[in-house]
């Protein structure tokens, strides 16, 4: 995914070393007139609930999370299994809207997603899944 984007001239991509970081990035893109949007796991949601809350959602900031969602059936990692059965409660308490990609024609809907996310100024989370990637790569 982060290939494909870097392949892009259209798309600016900036790195960060952890994803409320990235967050702040995207409210700074925003405030500069750029439409962001941020990708990460879901192992991340909890370290950015701060952000999320503070920064992102009392601003009134449109952000898409494109956010791998890792621990499903067939996750080889236990570690990522844990978060996974926490991630949707968590993007429930903050209120923001889910969408769970399980398989590639799924990404119909990505356009309708974008334009709802800039339309309320809100972020959303777009999720996933290993089906959606093609297995966790055994």
């Amino acid at each position: 995914m982060i290939e494909e984007v870097e392949a892009r001239d259209e798309v600016f991509h900036i790195p960060s070393n952890k994803e409320d970081e990235g967050m702040g990035l995207c409210a700074g893109a925003w405030m500069g007139g750029e439409r962001p949007a941020i990708i990460m796991q879901n192992t991340a949601i909890e370290v950015t609930m701060n952000a999320l809350a503070t920064l992102i959602q009392y601003y009134r900031m449109p952000l898409p999370m494109l956010i791998s969602y890792r621990g499903e059936l067939g996750e080889p990692v236990a570690c990522q299994v844990e978060m996974a059965v926490h991630t949707k409660a968590l993007l429930a308490q903050l209120n923001i809207p889910t969408y769970h990609f399980h398989k590639q024609s799924d990404v119909e809907e990505l356009d309708m997603i974008l334009k709802y996310t800039f339309m309320s100024s809100k972020p959303v989370a777009i999720l996933t899944d290993a089906n959606f990637w093609g297995s966790y790569g055994e």
